[in-house]
C-alpha cells in the first residue's frame, strides 16, 4: 500500500486575515503553522488558488511569494 505524505494540512487554521496588516498576516501565519517558511508559503498558495475573492488572492500570493524567498535564502546560506 502506497503511502502520501500531504505537505500540509489542508482546513488547519491558519490565523491569516486579509483585513490584518501585513506584518501582523505573516506573524500569525508563521505562528499557526510552528514556525515552518515551506509549510507556511503551501497553505498561503493553496489559499489563494481557491479563492474567489481577488484581494484575498492577492494578498495571500505575495505572503506566500514572501515566505518561499525566506526559505529558499535560508537554505542557500547552508548549502557551502
Amino acid at each position: 500500500m502506497l503511502r502520501v505524505n500531504k505537505w500540509f494540512e489542508a482546513g488547519k487554521p491558519l490565523g491569516w486575515r486579509k483585513d490584518d496588516t501585513q506584518v501582523k498576516r505573516r506573524r500569525e501565519a508563521l505562528k499557526h503553522r510552528h514556525g515552518d517558511l515551506l509549510s507556511t508559503a503551501r497553505a498561503l498558495m493553496a489559499l489563494s488558488n481557491v479563492t474567489q475573492d481577488s484581494e484575498t488572492a492577492r494578498k495571500a500570493k505575495a505572503d506566500a511569494h514572501y515566505f518561499y524567498a525566506l526559505y529558499r535564502k535560508k537554505n542557500k546560506r547552508g548549502r557551502r
